[in-house]
């Protein structure tokens, strides 16, 4: 056995044993006997002997595949093949024999040469033994054209034909009536697929058919050679290639200001981020560009090729008729439970207030002597760490991610700018509450959320008096919370190993009836000499945490030097 990267045993069960997994968890699906020859998977209780059964099928390595749209409205039936194989025509035969009861079967094949033959064979065998059996094609990959014998490829657009015809089933049409509604939705049904890395058969080896700067344009669904082999594009200008590609295939069936479905469907391993701003660029410029009403709109995994990275993306036009069918209800499990209406223009809900905005984003006109000093504090503290950003970056490459300095140096920045502009710096509790918004939209990581609570419970212990008593007590608040949220504790080697000593000095000097600014520089005394003891201590938490406890010696810890560059600057600012 060829051992790949894949949560699979043998390659060649790996089919037979996903069905096997799958049936297990779902309540309303069975697998017939026969496994692996015959790999069929059918609706529990089966379909009423009155209605219409359809089927679908092909090989595996579509996954869910047709196997997850088994159930009340959808299949009654779908028929796996080995890996990108078609399923033998005894095993679509076993299929129609065992769900198609007196209304007979519509069997939906993807159009495939494969697929087709077995299929047909297993319909002709069928209706030998007096079953009612039509087949429809679904060929709507546009991407190539003129395909001449073979025909288009049938793809992800399948599934909504798929869709549409079994709630024609579960409405009771007639044989002859759902067959006629899933071919007029074959027809106008269109879809192009993108492929930004090509998938890996079980057992195979990666293929490096694309570069990693490449996409391809019209892929197959078995990673077959696509319209054009292209450079890699944005999100917006893949679907703008995509939905034109549809456009000018369908012109006639997509006029301006049709109603149509849309499907973005995930090829195999795109992640959930990509495959919703691809949703969203389709969905604008199909709008916005060709005028089409886009009134559902389904996202997701709903026919891949195993781990193919990529997306493709289907239009059908809808009247009122197929939207019915579209929202009718179904046990499928992969058939999204939402409607997925598209709803126009969806507005934004509005974003709340902080109370009393205005007194927290004025200036005053005229700087009282606190205001002026707390103004003084935050721009040299600022200043310094500016002046050592590169200088913690470096402490930091050598004990953490490289980016201490930098993402201080953000916020300084921000606090240098916001305090020129808005700070009401003569209430320092309203202060404190604006440089901890000044801190949360330009710092990221861990040090800016720990600095956002620091400020903010700071500032709530100086709303009603601005003592050097209450400017200890909000501190002190500030290092409580930031424990209680981060984890950490003063000798774990971060920043707490600066603040914590600080502090506690301030309070004692303040306490003991020294004025404030001796006792700020007492405190910075402090934090030098605790962020001086790092260089000696294991690391308890943060990203020096997972580095080898030798990198470590002899460094001081970046976020507490921080601590004490910036404290050291206030106290020599206010001395």
């Amino acid at each position: 056995m060829n051992l790949t990267k894949k949560l699979i045993n043998e390659p060649k069960n790996a089919v037979t044993e996903y069905l096997e997994g799958y049936v297990s968890s779902v309540e309303h699906v069975q697998l017939l006997e026969g496994a692996p020859e015959i790999n069929v998977v059918t609706q529990i209780p089966p379909i009423n002997d009155s209605k219409v059964a359809i089927i679908s099928g092909g090989g595996g390595g579509h996954e869910p595949g047709q196997a997850g749209y088994v159930g009340k409205g959808m299949l009654a039936a779908a028929v796996s093949g080995h890996v990108f194989a078609s399923p033998s025509a005894k095993a679509v035969l076993a299929a129609i024999r065992a769900v198609a009861g007196k209304a007979g079967c519509l069997l939906i094949v993807y159009n495939y040469t494969g697929d087709k033959l077995q299929f047909g064979l297993a319909v002709e065998k069928a209706k030998a033994e007096g079953h009612k059996v039509e087949m429809v094609l679904v060929a709507d990959d546009c991407s190539l054209p003129g395909q001449g014998v073979a025909g288009r490829r049938g793809i992800s657009g399948a599934l909504l034909v798929t869709k549409i015809a079994g709630a024609a089933a579960a409405g009771g049409l007639s044989l002859k009536e759902v067959a006629a509604v899933a071919t007029d939705t074959a027809k106008q049904c269109r879809s192009v697929g993108v492929a930004t890395r090509i998938c890996t058969l079980p057992g195979a080896a990666p293929s490096d058919r694309l570069g990693e700067d490449e996409m391809e344009v019209g892929m197959g669904l078995h990673a077959e050679p696509g319209a054009s082999r292209q450079k890699m594009q944005s999100a917006n200008d893949i679907v703008k290639l995509c939905i034109d590609c549809i456009q000018q295939d369908g012109a006639e069936d997509l006029p301006a200001g049709c109603q149509v479905a849309m499907v973005v469907n995930n090829l195999g391993s795109t992640p959930v981020m990509e495959m919703y701003i691809a949703a969203r660029a389709a969905l604008r410029y199909a709008q916005e560009k060709h005028k089409v009403k886009v009134v559902r709109l389904y996202v997701g995994t709903f026919f891949t090729s195993l781990d193919m990275q990529g997306a493709s993306i289907s239009l059908l036009p809808v009247e009122s008729g197929r939207l019915a069918r579209l929202d009718s209800p179904t046990q499928a499990p992969f058939w999204p439970k939402d409607k997925c209406i598209v709803v126009p223009d969806k507005p934004k809900a509005a974003l709340p207030l902080a109370p009393n905005p205005e007194a927290q984003t004025s200036r005053p006109d005229t700087l009282s002597e606190q205001g002026q000093l707390l103004e003084k504090a935050l721009l040299s503290a600022a200043a310094a760490i500016l002046d050592h950003a590169q200088e913690l970056d470096d402490w930091d490459q050598r004990v953490g991610d490289g980016d201490c300095g930098t993402t201080l140096a953000q916020g300084a920045r921000a606090i240098r700018a916001d305090c020129c502009k808005r700070y009401p710096l003569n209430d320092a509790a309203a202060t404190m509450n604006a440089v901890a918004g000044s801190v949360g939209h330009s710092m990221g990581g861990s040090s800016g959320a720990l600095y956002q609570i620091f400020f903010v419970a700071l500032a709530a212990a100086l709303k009603e008096t601005q003592t050097a008593d209450a400017w200890g007590i909000g501190a002190q608040a500030g290092l409580a919370a930031i424990q209680h949220y981060g984890g950490a504790k003063p000798g774990d080697r971060t920043m707490l190993d600066a603040l914590a000593p600080a502090i506690e000095t301030f309070r004692a000097k303040s306490r003991s009836g020294g004025d404030a600014v001796t006792a700020l520089q007492a405190a910075a005394s402090a934090a030098a000499s605790g962020a001086e003891r790092t260089k000696t201590m294991r690391a308890g938490a943060g990203r020096s945490s997972y580095v080898p406890e030798a990198a470590l010696h002899n460094t001081a810890d970046p976020g507490a030097s921080a601590v004490a560059i910036w404290l050291q600057a206030v106290a020599v600012a206010l001395k």
